[in-house]
């Protein structure tokens, strides 16, 4: 199991860049959280990658994460991995979150998704932003509708992290990346950022 191999399958299974996006800014808060808590940063960050690389083929659950799950393990993927990945599915009650890096993944995952929205509509993009900034974003209900705001504060608090923390950490790991993930400035007039998941 390594990144590269990681990404090779994600880049199989998914076209949108939006979501490639999405899944590289989850690896990204992993590895810091890894970093941070004495995890593998590899496993955490794996697991942050692939989470979602099965969504755009079977987005209804429970085929996404299962359909995944499959795969992963027909490829020889730990099974700390792979249960990880179920575990970010609430509908999947066999795999309650139970490890540090499952509580990790369901933490970062809707809150990466938010950031990185709440990035691209700011001129600065994610260089000025902070947490405070997005905890007023989090307020507007019509700002990112599909992320899902009860989930950001109970993975926070499951993760046993202060939420504004929590946010500013996940800031802070995306910033050296902004360039590459396009999140120096915000959106350009006609540009559109899908976070689907």
């Amino acid at each position: 199991m390594n990144r590269t191999d990681a990404f090779t399958l994600l880049n199989e299974y998914v076209k949108d860049q939006g979501l490639v996006r999405h899944m590289i800014c989850v690896e990204i808060a992993m590895r810091a959280y890894a970093s941070k808590l004495g995890g593998d940063e590899d496993t955490w960050g794996i697991v942050g990658l692939l989470h979602d690389f099965d969504y755009e083929r079977w987005p209804n659950p429970p085929d996404h994460p299962l359909k995944g799950s499959e795969i992963l393990r027909s490829l020889g993927y730990p099974d700390e991995v792979i249960y990880a990945i179920l575990s970010h599915a609430d509908y999947l009650a066999d795999y309650p979150r139970v490890h540090l890096v499952d509580k990790a993944l369901y933490a970062c995952d809707e809150l990466a998704g938010f950031i990185t929205a709440a990035a691209l509509v700011r001129p600065g993009g994610i260089g000025d932003m902070t947490a405070a900034s997005v905890k007023k974003k989090m307020k507007s209900k019509g700002f990112a509708r599909t992320v899902n705001r009860d989930d950001i504060v109970k993975g926070a608090a499951d993760f046993g992290v202060d939420l504004t923390e929590h946010i500013q950490f996940i800031i802070d790991a995306l910033k050296p990346h902004a360039g590459e993930l396009g999140l120096l400035r915000g959106l350009s007039s006609g540009e559109e950022f899908s976070n689907d998941n």
